[in-house]
């Protein structure tokens, strides 16, 4: 019979949170996504813009996450303020979109996109190699070396927090370090710069899309200047590429159970690791401009506008220079994802809605059953090829649950006066204010604009109210 510890084991200090914070943030999307926010917006105005405003929202969120986090320092974070705000309901609507697809398909989007870099060195274990036919799904080795990464970090993180400790800590340092010498380079070694003749574009917004090849790589067609209506609905569809590159910055409250001091360390970390990467995805942006024209940067290979940057600093071995970087960013993000993540299984079976095996702590003191239901799931996703869709999707309900949470500070200050407040959110309430009109402007635009992104993102929360209820009546039949 296999032995169980009691409870989490405090063992993570401020230094891990804020590794976790970063670690979690930076994947693949800062080497990726300018692209489609360039062909969006058509400026370096408004390119800077799209990642300064995401930025703004990141830290303001994370920032009122510390009053939450210092009121309900145990392990489930999100799951749990939701909770506590408004009711059970609410709390498991976040938790099963969490499990559904916010962290799952992420964790299956960021190990394809370790296995699509990893071509570049060892081209038979890319996306685009075909092994067979299972009828249903035509597997690739792409999708079997992810899932293989995953199992991997869930085997590792199943023997104990610490192991997990140190996977991220070795990894987010070398991938820091890393992208702070790349973007320094950007601006001490490239032989041309195209800083001026960007920055000529101003602020004035322009949208090109281009046109797909035989071979499907896109090229520009011609840049259309927009304003106004257009213009707000360009920097929402520019802004799920940001989003997402800058999403999971929460994942340090789901293990607050083992936070040495957590009500100090978690609002901290949150801090900390949402300015690092913030001033990051800024810096690497204004290199990126520095580095490629305007159309080069709207159009690289596979919207792979990194390897553009690099092979322009370093022509000789700048592509794989960038697959490496890209390996370490992503193995390090999955397994904060994967660490972080099945503590808020954990917590919902311990509140009898999830499997009550769910709720167990194995001898190393780590929810070893939810850490391999999440792999079960996010191996799913990478086999199905479908988590990119699936991820513009999220986008909207993940800054819908942001808003959601916030708005509970506003609630909580009214239902509980007398409660424990370690750490006061900061610019209560303008500062909280913002960010729920700003993230409201976000989804409200991409509804009117990219309904695409909205309702079926919309429609995967909804379904989690008959689950709730028959959750409810199963607890009640036990």
């Amino acid at each position: 019979m296999a032995e169980h510890a009691g409870s989490f084991k405090p063992t993570l200090g401020l230094f891990d949170g804020t590794m976790i914070v970063a670690g979690s943030m930076i994947g693949s999307g800062i080497f990726i996504v300018s692209a489609d926010i360039t062909r969006n917006v058509g400026s370096a105005g408004w390119l800077v813009a799209v990642w300064l405003i995401t930025g703004f929202m990141t830290l303001t969120a994370a920032l009122s996450y510390g009053e939450l986090s210092g009121m309900f320092p145990k392990a489930g974070g999100q799951y749990v303020y939701l909770k506590e705000a408004y009711n059970p309901l609410m709390g498991f609507l976040y938790g099963w979109s969490f499990f559904a697809v916010i962290q799952t398909a992420t964790i299956a989007a960021v190990g394809v996109a370790f296995s699509k870099f990893l071509a570049y060195l060892v081209p038979e274990l890319g996306n685009n190699y075909f092994l067979f036919d299972a009828g249903i799904i035509k597997v690739y080795s792409g999708q079997l070396v992810s899932i293989a990464i995953i199992c991997l970090l869930t085997f590792i993180n199943s023997k104990g927090v610490k192991e997990g400790k140190f996977i991220q800590t070795l990894f987010t340092s070398a991938k820091l370090f890393a992208l702070f010498g790349l973007i320094a380079f950007g601006f001490l070694l490239v032989r041309e710069s195209f800083w001026a003749e960007n920055w000529k574009t101003g602020f004035s917004a322009m949208q090109d899309f281009g046109q797909k090849d035989t071979s499907g790589q896109l090229h520009p067609v011609a840049w259309t200047g927009i304003s106004g209506s257009a213009l707000m609905g360009a920097i929402a569809a520019a802004m799920v590429g940001s989003i997402f590159s800058s999403d999971a910055w929460n994942n340090v409250t789901f293990i607050a159970g083992e936070m040495k001091n957590p009500k100090r360390n978690i609002g901290l970390s949150l801090f900390l690791g949402t300015l690092i990467v913030t001033i990051i995805y800024v810096s690497a942006n204004l290199m990126y401009l520095n580095v490629l024209p305007l159309n080069e940067l709207a159009f690289p290979a596979d919207d792979r506008v990194a390897v553009a940057a690099a092979n322009k600093i370093f022509p000789s071995f700048g592509t794989i220079l960038i697959a490496i970087l890209i390996m370490v960013s992503t193995f390090g993000c999955n397994n904060g994802l994967i660490l972080a993540g099945a503590r808020v299984y954990y917590t919902m079976a311990k509140d009898g809605l999830f499997f009550k095996q769910v709720g167990e702590l194995n001898k190393n003191a780590v929810p070893q059953v939810a850490l391999w239901i999440q792999c079960i799931a996010a191996s799913i996703w990478s086999l199905s090829g479908k988590y990119g869709q699936l991820l513009d999707m999220i986008s909207f309900v993940v800054v819908l649950f942001y808003m959601l949470t916030i708005l509970g500070i506003f609630i909580l200050r009214k239902k509980r006066p007398e409660a424990e407040r370690p750490y006061k959110a900061f610019g209560y309430p303008v500062l909280p204010i913002l960010y729920i009109v700003m993230g409201a402007a976000f989804c409200v635009l991409l509804i009117i604009y990219k309904p695409e992104y909205t309702w079926p993102g919309l429609g995967i929360v909804l379904l989690g109210v008959p689950l709730y209820y028959l959750a409810i009546s199963t607890q009640k039949k036990a």
